[in-house]
């Protein structure tokens, strides 16, 4: 039985990966400031005699240093959240993924220093990627991200910030890390109050309200279920030849926006329509966005033996079915 660590355990992923820890014997203390997540997404483990919940900041230093202290493994998932927070919010976007990565790690290196090793996994985005225009991304490709003038290249300017910090205390210190960049991961549990585009248009759908596709509908996107995510994130955390690398997670099968909407359509049996709204509209006049986003996920199919199981229907159908059952 490891004693776990969960920063963001609360939120979307957090929940799934919490419950998945559980399962198989850990003991886990999750930490969340319920800024985005909800201990209700914990409902079905809340009693569980090995779950800890504290609500409380990662970012507060004594917390940070106290919790690092017990823990033989760390998943560090709180961050900012969705491109809607990020348009809103640049200032705390940085703020929260940069600062609380930082006090993690310097708590977890006095530990390595001391003969102590603690594996860290830091979950991270496709966002570091911003602007290159490759067909496919590998992760040792360039990170090309636009002006600072526009505020959406924060988040994964900021990532990638908490990427190098990472990679740092494993290139001088030796502390296992593992780096996980996540590409739209989505299921059950996930809110599309941050702009997250499958749970909204899922809602969109049951209500019988048109389904808001931004820019032209073209570009692509990969969708992964949030439960694929979770066994590659795990098996990435026992596998030695993961330690100290970086890792594509998710899907590499795109679909355009236009279509994933109109599955979703045409998967709720809803008489909904289409309507497309401007960048400027739905965020801000400066706005810049990504037209393909797949991931190259060779290095991830070498180290680890996990498969996806989910394809895109079986996505869009357990998220409908998650909906349709909530009270």
């Amino acid at each position: 039985m490891k004693q776990v660590l969960v920063t963001g355990g609360a939120g979307f992923i957090g929940s799934h990966l919490t419950e998945a820890l559980l399962a198989r014997g850990d003991a886990v203390t999750v930490v969340d400031d319920q800024s985005t997540g909800t201990f209700d997404n914990l409902a079905a483990v809340r009693d569980h005699p090995r779950l800890k919940c504290i609500e409380g900041d990662i970012g507060d230093p004594k917390l940070a240093a106290r919790l690092a202290a017990d823990a033989e493994h760390v998943y560090h998932l709180a961050a900012a959240v969705g491109v809607a927070l990020v348009a809103r919010q640049p200032k705390e976007t940085i703020e929260r993924n940069i600062h609380p990565t930082e006090l993690l790690l310097d708590a977890l290196v006095e530990r390595c220093r001391s003969g102590d090793s603690v594996k860290f996994f830091l979950a991270s985005t496709s966002e570091v990627y911003g602007k290159n225009p490759k067909a496919t991304f590998h992760e040792e490709d360039d990170l090309i991200f636009g002006s600072t003038t526009r505020a959406r290249w924060s988040y994964g300017a900021s990532k990638a910030i908490d990427e190098f910090l990472a990679l740092a205390c494993h290139r001088q210190y030796g502390l296992p890390v593992v780096i996980g960049r996540f590409f739209n991961v989505v299921g059950p549990r996930q809110s599309g109050a941050y702009g997250m585009v499958l749970p909204r248009f899922v809602d969109a759908a049951l209500a019988g309200r048109p389904l808001t596709v931004h820019d032209d509908g073209r570009q692509t996107r990969c969708f992964a279920h949030v439960r694929d995510v979770i066994v590659a994130v795990t098996q990435l955390m026992e596998a030695p030849d993961a330690e100290g690398r970086v890792f594509n997670i998710g899907s590499d099968q795109p679909v355009s926006i236009v279509e994933l909407a109109q599955r979703v359509i045409a998967a709720t049996g809803s008489a909904a329509s289409v309507e497309y709204q401007s960048y400027a509209d739905a965020y801000d006049a400066d706005f810049e966005d990504i037209r393909r986003r797949v991931p190259d996920l060779t290095r991830l199919q070498q180290t680890i033996p996990h498969r996806n199981h989910y394809d895109l229907d079986a996505i869009i159908r357990a998220v409908i079915d998650a909906k349709t059952k909530q009270p």
